[in-house]
């Protein structure tokens, strides 16, 4: 096989990717695709599952000048994780839905979450599927690339777990095959370990070299993954959900992973999920978090922490128990002014870009619109853009 293909949309100057990474900060929304979002809470609230409204609120998204949304993939059975919500039992595929927002919307990025080691996908199925939603989209479409962590999902395909570090060097094969693909003007043949292909061609061409790659991960064997071959690098704090503990560890552990990626002669931007709960005072956001709290489904958190413990996950190792009723890899709790705080924080650790959710999406997204992000301006973290109608613009 010859060299590895290096280009990245980050590259061309138009591409979507370069000009969201004009931001200080990316700001991205990860949509809850999955029944009761992140937080196994049986508050009411309007986060719903449902395609609609998941395209409702990557169109608001966009309005307020967000650069990226994301879907989860998951593999689960009936019930779910259990519980009274029978939790993220209901879950459309983030690869078809990222597929229909392509077409109604017009900058946002879109990013789809594709566990690639599962079932039937051969390197030439992405490499044709993933070139077409990028000729779709203009190239706004990127792949979140995952290995799957837990022993019960590939078994649902028919196979069983593949050790922790040999799931990356064949995903290393794999994204390898595909950019040679993308990147040849004539048919490849390669006679890999994992995969064959013999004169396999793929069109139409993507728009500015390929689509965006990215992959979550917080080990080792991820981490040279990302260096190698991804634009983003969806990671979790190696200190646990608790905020002010992750800004402590977070400067090491982001420059870990650039440090790998400038040896390899590349550049990675590291984004990260914090959960917001965020109300006009620190004391109404606090009593917002205790009201999701109280109404936890014990059920269910129960059975997404044995799902969990079942797996060989390296980045979850110091995430407690009692964090999982709210969800998200940390968690932001206040007013405007200290969740804004916060965010500029981890802007100064080391991190380039946040995927954020929320308990209650619509009206939380709402309220973050009108209060967090003009504070984001006005600290430099936001650029105004012609295609920023956000009223809170201070420009």
């Amino acid at each position: 096989m010859t060299a590895r293909i290096t280009i990245s949309p980050a590259d061309y100057p138009e591409s979507p990717l370069a000009q969201a990474l004009k931001q200080p900060l990316l700001l991205g929304l990860f949509l809850p695709i999955q029944s009761s979002g992140w937080s196994p809470s049986t508050l009411p609230r309007s986060t719903d599952w449902t395609f609609e409204y998941n395209k409702a609120l990557t169109l608001k998204a966009e309005e307020l000048g967000f650069d990226l949304a994301f879907g989860l993939a998951q593999w689960i059975g009936k019930d779910g994780y259990g519980g009274e919500l029978k939790y993220r039992e209901q879950a459309i595929d983030p690869f078809v839905t990222v597929a229909a927002l392509s077409s109604v919307t017009k900058r946002i990025i879109l990013i789809s979450t594709i566990h690639i080691l599962y079932g039937p996908w051969h390197p030439l199925h992405l490499a044709k599927f993933a070139a077409t939603l990028d000729h779709i989209s203009g190239g706004r479409f990127g792949i979140n690339m995952v290995t799957g962590y837990a022993p019960r999902e590939p078994k649902m395909f028919g196979t069983t777990q593949i050790e922790h570090d040999a799931r990356y060097a064949r995903a290393a094969e794999f994204i390898g095959i595909v950019e040679r693909l993308w990147a040849s003007s004539e048919n490849v043949t390669i006679d890999g370990e994992f995969w064959k292909l013999e004169e396999a061609y793929v069109s139409p061409r993507p728009r500015y070299g390929r689509p965006i790659l990215v992959n979550a991960t917080g080990s080792p064997a991820g981490f040279d993954y990302a260096a190698q071959h991804s634009d983003l690098v969806f990671i979790t704090s190696p200190a646990g959900a608790e905020i002010e503990a992750a800004l402590a560890a977070l400067p090491d552990h982001v420059a870990n992973l650039k440090a790998r990626a400038k040896a390899a002669g590349r550049e990675v931007r590291a984004i990260i999920n914090p959960m917001i709960v965020c109300r006009p005072t620190e004391q109404e956001a606090k009593a917002y978090h205790a009201a999701i709290l109280a109404h936890a489904d014990t059920g269910a958190v129960q059975g997404f922490l044995a799902h969990h413990a079942a797996g060989d996950s390296q980045a979850w190792k110091n995430h407690k128990g009692e964090h999982r009723v709210l969800g998200g890899n940390i968690q932001i709790i206040g007013s405007p002014e200290q969740v804004a705080d916060k965010l500029i924080r981890l802007k100064k650790a080391g991190i380039d870009g946040v995927q954020l959710a929320f308990f209650d999406f619509k009206p939380d997204l709402d309220f973050f619109g009108e209060a967090v992000l003009p504070l984001l301006k006005q600290a430099g973290l936001r650029i105004c853009s012609p295609h920023d109608r956000n009223g809170g613009c201070p420009c």
